[in-house]
């Protein structure tokens, strides 16, 4: 039998804790920070839980954590 293999587009973005929780990351901090407000840019700061709903998928697309 083949290996499972990750899909690294989900493996760059998320990432498994010791908990079985997936991590995430928000969107919209990587340029044209210019305009968006301070309130805005510390909003994105720092990651998010994986939502139940979406747990499921996650764990899919990461097999080896």
């Amino acid at each position: 039998m083949p290996k499972m293999k990750t899909r690294r587009a989900a493996h760059k973005r998320m990432r498994v804790l010791k908990s079985g929780k997936v991590k995430r990351w928000k969107a919209g901090k990587s340029h044209i920070l210019q305009h968006k407000s301070p309130k805005q840019r510390r909003r994105l700061r720092g990651g998010l839980i994986v939502s139940k709903v979406d747990q499921h998928k996650a764990e899919r697309l990461l097999p080896n954590g």
